[in-house]
């Protein structure tokens, strides 16, 4: 996903993007939507198949 999309994507979320980089972005919008704010940090290992963020989280991983 591109930081475009994820600043759209964190505009209907209330977050504000400024100048975040990307995993401050999708940190902040799994905050804001209740959840665990995991991202880049066990993907094999937090069992969210269906999470929106789980293909560039495990690039990471």
């Amino acid at each position: 996903m591109t930081v475009k999309e994820i600043k759209a994507i964190a505009k209907d979320h209330g977050v504000e993007p400024g100048k975040m980089k990307k995993d401050e972005l999708i940190l902040a919008i799994q905050t804001e939507e209740g959840n665990n704010p995991c991202f880049g940090s066990d993907a094999n290992g937090c069992g969210q198949d269906s999470c929106l963020w789980r293909t560039d989280c495990l690039k990471l991983v």
